[in-house]
């Protein structure tokens, strides 16, 4: 239950200070925003973590079955969360690439329209980065089911 509070806190926290740094318009809002944002996946992390804490077995179980089973939700617990960790970190990293690439073909673009092929390619290369987070979380994925 800690974990889920501390999940909802984390994502009402960030929403409302993206709000907060749109309408106020702060200069150095995206570094400010990025700042807020990793906090708040530090805290979606012990969330994570707390609940995982939690289903852990006492040391001094005698049922053998019990503690494999509250093994194994472990072990489902951390691979869910490395998907959400690849996919999540691939997509960012496409995204960041994705924004570079973009502007500089649409400049380029501009100034000769023939080149239009060339940086559709780039593009794509950057986008290729998000597609193997995603390969990557299905790999796991299928290690869990």
């Amino acid at each position: 239950m800690f974990g889920l509070i501390l999940s909802c806190t984390a994502v009402f926290g960030t929403v409302t200070a993206g709000v907060a740094m749109r309408r106020a318009s702060f200069r150095g809002s995206k570094r400010m925003l990025a700042c807020i944002t990793a906090f708040s996946f530090g805290i979606l992390l012990l969330g994570a973590a707390s609940n995982l804490a939690a289903a852990a077995p006492a040391g001094d179980s005698a049922d053998e079955g019990a503690a494999k089973v509250a093994t194994t939700e472990i072990g489902y617990g951390m691979g869910f969360i490395g998907m959400a960790l690849a996919t999540g970190l691939a997509c960012i990293g496409a995204g960041i690439a994705v924004g570079s690439v973009g502007s500089a073909a649409i400049g380029l673009v501009g100034e000769q329209p023939g080149a239009i092929g060339t940086t559709l390619i780039y593009v794509g290369l950057a986008e290729g980065v998000a597609i193997y987070g995603i390969v990557i979380s299905m790999l796991i994925f299928s290690k869990l089911a």
